[in-house]
C-alpha cells in the first residue's frame, strides 16, 4: 500500500491522506486548509489528485479542519461513498452547509471592497449545493463494525473521544501473503472528559499515523476549569462588563455549558446570562442531545437527574441576526459564546470588534490557534489587531484555558501509544507544528517505535 500525505503534514489543519492499494484510492479525511487567507483558499481549491479517481473517502470526524473540503472535493468530481460514523454525518450535515454559508458570505463581504477598489472579485470555494451533494454521499457505519471499504483494505471505527462521533481509524490490508494493520488517530481524545466516553485502547498495529497537536505539552489539571470560569464571572460582575468566548461550535460550545452547568448547579455563577451566538452551535448541541449512544456514564446519569447542561434556565440560544446584533449594545455582566474557534469567520468577529478596545471586557481563548489566525494573535496579546480589514487596539483582557482542550496532550498520547504497544514498524507524524512534533517524534523512538517519520506536504511512502 502506497500512502501520501497531502494536508496536516507539518501543519494542523487540512487532515488529507492518501491511501492507494490494489489500483484503488482512498482518502482518509478531507479537511479545509485554515491559515492565510490567499494561501488557504489556492490549497483547498485546487486538489493535489484527480477526485474523478478517488473510489472512498473515510472521515475520522467532523472538524472541519477534517472534513470541510468534501465538498470541493465532490464539485471536483467526486462521487463515491464517503464513510463516517452516524453521529459524525449527523454533524457534517450542519457543518457543511454552514461552512458553504460562510464560504459565500466572507466572500460577498471582500468583494465589497474589491469593487470599490476596481480589482476582480472573488468566488467562493464552494456553496451550498456542492455541500448538499457531498452529504448525500455520506455511508453511516457504527463503531466497531469492520467493513470492506475497496478489494483488500477493511477499516474499524474506534471511540476517539475527541467530539461527539469522532473515531480512530484501524486498517487492515494484505501485503503479499501478509495481513497488516495500521492506525489512524484522526484527532485523540482524552480520558476522563464530560459527556464523551474515552478513547478506545487499539492493539497490535504494525503502522501508525498520529496527530501531534500538543505533542510537546501538557495541559492544565481539569479541577482548574470550573473554578478560573467562576474568577473570570466574579471579574466581569464587578465590572458590569463582558466575557467574550471564541468557540467551536461542535464539542467546545457543549463542554462550556457542561461546566457552566454545573457552576450554576453549585451556586457559583449568580445570575449571570449565557448566550450561545452561533446557529451552528445551537444546531450542533440539538445533535449532541440526539445522539446519546456516545454519552459517558457520568452524562448519563446526568440526564437520569433530570439535569440537561444543554438546557439552562440562564442560557439562551441566538440564532437570529438582529438578537445577535442585539447584544454589542446589552450592558454587562453577560458571557458571550461565539463561533469560530479560531475567530477567522462568523459571528464572534462582529463581537470581538465591539469588546477588544475596552479594557473592562474579557476576551477567553479555549482552544488551540493556529499560526497565522486571529486566534493565535490574541493568545500573543498583539496590538493592534484587524477584524474585518480595520485595525482595533487590544486593550481587552486575554485569558487561556488549556485544560478544556479535546486533544489529547503529550502524556496522554504517550500513555495511549504505551498501552497500544508502541512497538510500531513506521509511526508518521502529522497534524501538529514542527515545534510539537520533532519532540513528540523523539518521544516515540523512546518509547519503541522502530522508525518515525514527520512527513512533508505530498510526500509519499510505500507500505
Amino acid at each position: 500500500m502506497k500512502i501520501t500525505f497531502h494536508g496536516a503534514a507539518r501543519t494542523t489543519t487540512g487532515s488529507m491522506h492518501l491511501l492507494e492499494i490494489e489500483g484503488k484510492k482512498v482518502l482518509l479525511d478531507c479537511g479545509l486548509y485554515q491559515g492565510r487567507r490567499k494561501e488557504a483558499f489556492e490549497r483547498n481549491r485546487n486538489l493535489p489528485f484527480d477526485a474523478r479517481k478517488i473510489d472512498a473517502c473515510v472521515l475520522s470526524h467532523a472538524h472541519i479542519d477534517h472534513s470541510g473540503n468534501l465538498p470541493s472535493l465532490v464539485r471536483s468530481g467526486f462521487s463515491g461513498p464517503i464513510y463516517a460514523t452516524g453521529a459524525t454525518g449527523a454533524l457534517c450535515e450542519i457543518m457543511l452547509m454552514d461552512s458553504a454559508y460562510l464560504q459565500v458570505k466572507d466572500v460577498e463581504y471582500v468583494n465589497k471592497k474589491r469593487r470599490r477598489q476596481n480589482k476582480n472579485p472573488f468566488e467562493p470555494l464552494y456553496d451550498a449545493e456542492d455541500a448538499g451533494d457531498a452529504l448525500k454521499l455520506f455511508s453511516p457505519v457504527p463503531y466497531e463494525s469492520p467493513l470492506e471499504v475497496v478489494d483488500g483494505l477493511k477499516v474499524t471505527f474506534h471511540d476517539a473521544g475527541h467530539i461527539l462521533g469522532a473515531c480512530s481509524v484501524e486498517l487492515e490490508f494484505q501485503t503479499g501473503n501478509m495481513s497488516r494493520r495500521m492506525l489512524f488517530t484522526g484527532d485523540m481524545g482524552r480520558k476522563n472528559m464530560p459527556i464523551l466516553r474515552d478513547p478506545v485502547i487499539v492493539r497490535g498495529a504494525e503502522y501508525l499515523i498520529t496527530e501531534s497537536t500538543y505533542g510537546d505539552r501538557l495541559h492544565p489539571v481539569e479541577d482548574d476549569v470550573k473554578e478560573k470560569l467562576e474568577n473570570l464571572s466574579k471579574k466581569i460582575q464587578r465590572r458590569g462588563s463582558r466575557l467574550v468566548i471564541p468557540a467551536f461550535s461542535v464539542g467546545r460550545t457543549q463542554q462550556l455549558l457542561y461546566f457552566f452547568h454545573e457552576l450554576y448547579r453549585e451556586g457559583r455563577l449568580g445570575d449571570i446570562p449565557v448566550y450561545v451566538d452561533s446557529p451552528l452551535s445551537t444546531k450542533a448541541t440539538r445533535v449532541y442531545e440526539n445522539h446519546r449512544e456516545c454519552y459517558d456514564r457520568d452524562m448519563l446519569l446526568h440526564l437520569i437527574d433530570d439535569n440537561n447542561p444543554f438546557a439552562l434556565k440562564h442560557v439562551t440560544y441566538v440564532t437570529q441576526t438582529d438578537q445577535s446584533k442585539a447584544l454589542n449594545d446589552m450592558s454587562g455582566p453577560v458571557i458571550i459564546i461565539s463561533a469560530s474557534g479560531m475567530c477567522e469567520g462568523g459571528r464572534i468577529l462582529h463581537h470581538l470588534k465591539n469588546t477588544v478596545e475596552d479594557e473592562n471586557n474579557i476576551v477567553l481563548i479555549v482552544g488551540y490557534q493556529a499560526e497565522h489566525t486571529l486566534g493565535r494573535r490574541l493568545v500573543h496579546k498583539e496590538s493592534p489587531v484587524k477584524i474585518f480589514g480595520e485595525q482595533y487596539e487590544l486593550r481587552a483582557e486575554v485569558e487561556n484555558i488549556q485544560a478544556l482542550s479535546a486533544h489529547a496532550d503529550r502524556d496522554e498520547m504517550l500513555e495511549y501509544f504505551g498501552e497500544m504497544g508502541p512497538e510500531v514498524d513506521c509511526a508518521f507524524v502529522v497534524h501538529g507544528d514542527p515545534d510539537q512534533q520533532e519532540p513528540f517524534a523523539n518521544a516515540l523512538r523512546s518509547l519503541g517505535a522502530k522508525k518515525v517519520v514527520i512527513p512533508d506536504q505530498g510526500q509519499s511512502f510505500e507500505l
